[in-house]
């Protein structure tokens, strides 16, 4: 069982059974493990149409064979589910310490079904797993719960919900050492749904490796390259992921305005340097992560919290036209406190900005709230995302997501998704590969699945035209792979700015043995990728849905260095199905899936089916 641990927890939350399972080894290496392992072990229990805030809906946490592991960034775990927000497969990864914590109880993975009758939480401490009474917790924000929780259980770490998740906001994040989120889809209101209020872990188990002095020397070699990488030991390590902020802009492709514009002169204002110069506290690594993108940062009230990613600092600064580093602080604060995505909360905030701009959302409908939703206003910003953690006012109408909220007004035009999921900072119009990743990710609009920025922006591992189509399919199908081999492996991505596919099987096999070569552990993230397509196609998720908002593909961007683009997604769509071995309706044809070792599916792949 090198590299996993070798157990299984299932908790029946209607029953209050707790079971523990062996791991199918067999099973967790051929899917690698965390985002793999879950989204096979998802797809063989849950029914595809579920209803994802029902009982029958399950929530996988699972960490991979490299979590715990001395490797870098070896911290993270994935939550699988079916997401509220999209109705898709949800693949929701965090870092921070908690992951390795849980698999340090000795569980590879925790399968969550039913519906407790009363908000509980799960307490492990190595064998000993108890279902406790979480009622005084409920309603609290992440920090109150973790410190009290914390104090009840000295040396665990914790993973909660917040209020949004408690009240099933479909943009809920699932919080761990208070300001680590696994945020897309909706996550947190699945775990809310289930009246979980928490999972507090402390365990003493270590990672067994194949080959301990052979980990020591690829553990060595890997973090020197990524100390000696300009991104990920350069950049990062100095500005944190707000280092794009300035990079993005110059390309053109930082959206403002809910997308109405790709540029702004004020970008500098809310940038990583910025941030360095004036409320920067100290770097906040995760776990073995010689990278520390992380950021603790001071408010203006003085309190030093988590501070805000790249995505975080654009959907509450430019896509809000707002430039104020101290109110993006706090709201970005907010979203840990009271668990939201902090990417879909700001963008529906900037898509709701963007309907009282043309009319469709007037001033009556706020009065009651006190807050305009005027472009720029700083306390309006702040006020609305706080009101949307509470579901208060109009902000329960803004909890529902930003494609919800113009559906209700008859102006989907103005959401600016991909099924459902709020896309994040960079305009596809001006990278053409990252918009194909776009638009057939599958959970929604995401940019971490099949980061394409790295080519055609940093120019990691090599600089692509990035307005340039040809070859681009190809080239996001694989950036779509090995991503899904990192998530399962237990990794962060931010390693690829270094590292690449020799290095990652590298890894993999001295941890776990000789398992893998190069282009079979790139196979094993193809046969992830199209695992969860099956999935989203028996939800009856289809090619309608692999597309991106209209005003990307028909309004060409007004200004800046990307003027003039639209997205040429009508020519990249096929050819992306070709690559992968689907047929013109994206749908996996019998020789993919008899290649990726999926034949158990063949034949049963259509809305409805079960898996």
């Amino acid at each position: 069982m090198n590299g996993y641990v070798g157990k299984v927890l299932r908790i029946n939350f209607s029953s209050q059974e707790v079971k523990t399972e062996e791991l199918n080894l067999e099973l967790a290496q051929k899917y690698i493990g965390a985002r793999g392992l879950g989204v096979k072990t998802f797809i063989d229990e849950v029914d595809p149409r579920v209803d994802p805030l029902s009982e029958e809906n399950k929530l996988i946490i699972a960490t991979g064979p490299l979590t715990g592991a001395p490797m870098p960034t070896s911290g993270r775990y994935m939550v699988v589910t079916k997401a509220p927000l999209t109705g898709t497969i949800a693949i929701s990864n965090s870092g921070g310490k908690w992951g390795v914590k849980f698999k340090s109880t000795g569980y590879d993975m925790i399968i969550m079904e039913g519906k407790s009758e009363k908000p509980v939480y799960l307490y492990i401490d190595d064998e000993t797993v108890e279902i406790k009474d979480a009622s005084k917790y409920w309603g609290m924000v992440s920090s109150e719960v973790t410190n009290a929780l914390t104090e009840v259980h000295p040396g665990t770490n914790v993973m909660c919900i917040g209020p949004a998740g408690e009240k099933l906001s479909p943009m809920a994040a699932i919080m761990n050492d208070v300001d680590r989120a696994a945020g897309r889809g909706g996550v947190g209101a699945v775990m809310g749904s289930k009246n979980v209020k928490a999972v507090v872990v402390k365990g003493s188990k270590k990672v067994d490796v194949a080959d301990a002095e052979l980990v020591k020397k690829v553990n060595s070699d890997k973090v020197n390259i990524l100390k000696n990488d300009p991104v990920a030991g350069g950049g990062l390590p100095t500005y944190g992921t707000a280092v794009l902020v300035n990079i993005i802009n110059e390309s053109g492709i930082h959206p403002v305005r809910n997308f109405q514009e790709s540029y702004t002169e004020k970008a500098d204002l809310i940038s990583g340097e910025a941030m360095t110069q004036n409320c920067l506290v100290k770097k906040n690594p995760c776990h073995r992560c010689p990278i520390a993108c992380g950021r603790w940062v001071r408010l203006k009230d003085g309190r030093e919290v988590g501070g805000p990613e790249y995505e975080t600092l654009w959907s509450f600064g430019s896509d809000c036209d707002i430039y104020d580093l101290d109110a993006i602080n706090e709201a970005n604060e907010l979203c840990n406190e009271y668990g939201l995505d902090t990417i879909s909360a700001g963008a529906t905030i900037a898509a709701a900005m963007e309907l009282y701009q043309r009319g469709y959302i007037k001033d009556e409908e706020l009065a009651a709230d006190g807050l305009s939703l005027k472009w720029g206003d700083v306390d309006a910003m702040v006020g609305w995302t706080k009101k949307m953690g509470l579901r208060e006012g109009f902000g329960d109408k803004l909890a529902e997501g930003s494609y919800r909220l113009c559906e209700s007004y008859n102006a989907t035009q103005y959401a600016m998704t991909v099924k459902k999921q709020e896309l994040p900072a960079y305009d596809p119009r001006g990278v053409k590969g990252h918009g194909i990743t776009y638009a057939v990710n599958n959970r929604g609009g995401c940019h971490i699945k099949g980061y394409m920025i790295n080519p055609e922006i940093l120019g990691v591992p090599e600089k692509l035209d990035r307005l340039a189509l040809e070859g681009k399919p190809a080239y996001a199908k694989v950036f779509h792979d090995l991503t899904a081999v990192i998530d399962s492996m237990g990794l962060c991505i931010f390693t690829t700015f270094g590292l690449g596919l020799n290095d990652y099987t590298e890894m993999y096999n001295a941890v776990c043995g000789d398992i893998y070569t190069p282009e079979t552990l790139l196979e094993a993230g193809d046969r992830i990728w199209t695992l969860e397509k099956i999935f989203n196609i028996k939800a009856g998720i289809d090619k309608s849905q692999d597309t991106l908002p209209e005003r990307l593909l028909k309004d060409p961007v007004v200004a800046g260095p990307t003027k003039g683009e639209i997205h040429e997604l009508d020519i990249l769509l096929p050819e992306y199905y070709s690559v992968r071995g689907w047929d013109e309706d994206g749908v996996p044809t019998e020789d993919t899936l008899k290649k990726l070792g999926l034949e158990e599916y063949i034949g049963n792949i259509e809305a409805g089916a079960t898996c």
